[in-house]
């Protein structure tokens, strides 16, 4: 039962990654459908990521009263109704409506499901859930790219979305029974008899790991919305390819994140946590330095494909050491705040370079990603040095 509840994550984990990735896949044909500037993607993703937030940061009261399983149903079905209402949407202002729900949904999943899998799982799973997660994002801009290529019409890409969404929110359903009967038999020992403690804000922000672990999450989560978000944009009036190419390529990216995340799940038994992350950090800026030459579309997709690969170690591995870092019993609490941390990457960094590269042009891509891997690395060097100095670096 142990792990059929494990599986069952998983795929849920897939219907958190779906919505992410479809929307900028899908934005070169809505902006000229719409007639709206390119820089007018930063509203809906500014709409979707302040619920996110929200959901994030009171993720621990909700979660702590109702319990992962409920509201991982809930949030997903959420989602769902959000894929279906995109499809029937004829203005940016329905996109944004229906953000609400979106990003209220993904919080939830995102925050409580990571938790759930660092107490109750080993490093390897949590890998894994979020090479499960890759699948998600790799899979719908290669569902956007087949209905642009069929039919030229991006709703019919989130249609098949929402069905995809839908049956995940079934099996979730249906699991809950799961749930219950293996709840106890798959604590891990350090968080088997802790209860969770509900720390607030105010108490959090005074912690001066946790402002460097949250810097982590928000340049990590920021270099990859933005490749995922304008990588297609990048690659069209940069690279001169069409949009259903250019979706095509960013799936690459998509995989490249899910075979990162499995890597790093096979070296979890083998290497530390931190170690994985700090290969992860070199191949990321390798990455760039590929993406920003010179030269034709082939180069910039094995560049942004590495830097999936390269990226997609830190999330995972940082969320699965919150109970090392802070203790089992504060981890719900701070997995709020970190996640929160990451989403605000995603609000302030990626709407940001839409206004840059309204400005400038898309082609400063390469060079906003580097500007962002170096405050990722000052605050990995500040955690690192305090985890040393607290006797918890491992």
């Amino acid at each position: 039962m142990t792990t059929l509840l494990l599986i069952v994550i998983y795929i849920a984990f897939i219907g958190l990654g779906i919505p992410d990735s479809l929307f900028g896949a899908a934005w070169p044909a809505v902006y000229t459908e719409f007639d709206l500037p390119i820089s007018a993607a930063s509203i809906v993703g500014v709409t979707s990521t302040v619920c996110t937030i929200i959901s994030s940061l009171n993720s621990a009261k909700v979660l702590n009263r109702f319990g992962t399983p409920a509201v991982t149903v809930v949030s997903t079905a959420m989602t769902a109704a959000a894929l279906l209402g995109y499809s029937l949407s004829d203005s940016i202002w329905w996109l944004c409506l229906l953000s609400i729900p979106l990003g209220f949904g993904a919080g939830a999943i995102d925050t409580g499901l990571n938790n759930y899998v660092a107490l109750h799982y080993s490093a390897t799973h949590m890998s894994f859930l979020h090479c499960f997660y890759g699948i998600g994002v790799s899979l719908s801009p290669y569902i956007m790219s087949l209905m642009l290529t069929a039919t030229g019409n991006w709703r019919d890409g989130y249609r098949c979305a929402f069905y995809i969404q839908t049956g995940i929110t079934l099996l979730i359903l249906f699991s809950l029974p799961i749930w219950k009967r293996v709840r106890h038999k798959s604590y891990r020992a350090e968080g088997a008899d802790v209860k969770p403690v509900t720390l607030k804000l105010s108490q959090m922000i005074k912690m001066p790991s946790v402002i460097a672990c949250s810097m982590m999450f928000l340049t990590s989560c920021a270099i990859e919305v933005i490749c995922g978000a304008w990588g297609s944009t990048y690659l069209v009036t940069s690279k001169g390819l069409d949009p259903a190419k250019a979706a095509a390529v960013v799936t690459l990216y998509y995989v490249g994140m899910a075979i990162g995340r499995f890597l790093s799940g096979v070296l979890a038994s083998r290497l530390s946590l931190w170690k994985i992350i700090h290969i992860g950090q070199a191949l990321t800026f390798i990455a760039i330095i590929i993406l920003a030459l010179p030269f034709g579309a082939s180069v910039s997709a094995a560049g942004l494909f590495l830097i999936g690969v390269g990226n997609a170690p830190l999330f995972p591995n940082l969320n699965h050491l919150t109970p090392d870092n802070f203790g089992p019993e504060y981890s719900q609490s701070v997995m709020g705040v970190q996640m929160s941390g990451g989403y605000v990457g995603f609000l302030l960094i990626s709407p940001l370079f839409g206004v840059l590269g309204q400005l400038l042009g898309t082609q400063i891509l390469p060079w906003y990603l580097l500007v962002l891997y170096a405050f990722m690395m000052v605050a990995t060097f500040a955690m690192v040095r305090i985890m040393k100095r607290d006797g918890r670096y491992k």
